[in-house]
């Protein structure tokens, strides 16, 4: 049995409904219900996997949130991906022998790992569900694409806004945020290891974002001000994250 009760409000399970084709039926949901996670605690900045890890279980994030990233040989790091709760970052690893990338925690986390093994039976009994996890990691790759777009060709300013948008319906989407704020414990160096730039470039972002009235960020939480003229700024499209939403 699963050593974390999963009902349909958890996160986990709402990720999951956000992104099938259909609604899952009763013995999906009870078999989701009953997928064994083993939970485990990190500290902030601590590493989950690291690349050329060969592991054998995947992990669920159900508290927190963590960052996949790249180092470059003299230690410069790349956040390629952030993590929220609901997220499987490492689901390739089910069919990928050997990572070729590292997942931190960026503040304490709370993660339930699941055997490879255990998600294979899951998708051999529920072939649907295989299809749902799927469909995930080929919304992760969308995300990649928009990230690359988003660091690649847009100015510091909409690309932070960017960021901060699709932050914001990811976590609205597995019911953690309320009234226009979320928890978001994002330090000045973490935002800058996701958008490649520098601390000191990030705080003044950060400073004329919060000067023209669009978000705060204070205390590890993000408040939205103006989601209007955030995502205007941000030229800001959800289609990338290709989500079905479902109620609050």
């Amino acid at each position: 049995m699963s050593g974390i009760p999963l009902t349909d409000r958890h996160p986990f399970v709402r990720r999951i409904q956000s992104i099938a084709l259909f609604d899952l039926s009763e013995a999906e949901r009870a078999a989701l219900a009953l997928l064994p996670l083993h939970p485990a605690t990190y500290d902030a900045h601590q590493d989950i996997v690291t690349e050329h890890d060969r592991p054998s279980r995947c992990f669920a994030v159900l508290t927190g949130i963590t960052a996949t990233y790249k180092t470059t040989r003299d230690g410069r790091r790349q956040v390629v991906a952030y993590h929220v709760p609901g997220d499987v970052p490492d689901f390739q690893s089910l069919h990928l022998k050997t990572l070729d990338f590292s997942i931190a925690a960026v503040a304490p986390t709370r993660i339930g790992f699941v055997a490879h093994d255990a998600l294979r039976g899951l998708f051999r009994e529920h072939p649907r569900l295989g299809d749902v996890f799927w469909r995930a990691t080929l919304i992760d790759g969308a995300l990649s694409r928009e990230w690359m777009l988003n660091n690649g060709r847009r100015g510091s300013f909409p690309r932070m806004a960017h960021l901060f948008c699709e932050l914001m319906i990811r976590l609205d989407l597995v019911g953690l945020v309320q009234d226009h704020s979320c928890e978001l414990p994002l330090t000045q160096y973490e935002l800058g290891d996701a958008l490649g730039i520098t601390s000191v470039h990030v705080n003044r972002i950060l400073k004329e974002l919060r000067d023209g009235g669009l978000i705060s960020l204070s205390g590890g939480r993000l408040t939205v001000h103006d989601w209007s003229a955030l995502s205007k700024a941000a030229e800001f499209d959800e289609t990338y994250l290709h989500l079905r939403r479902t109620p609050a």
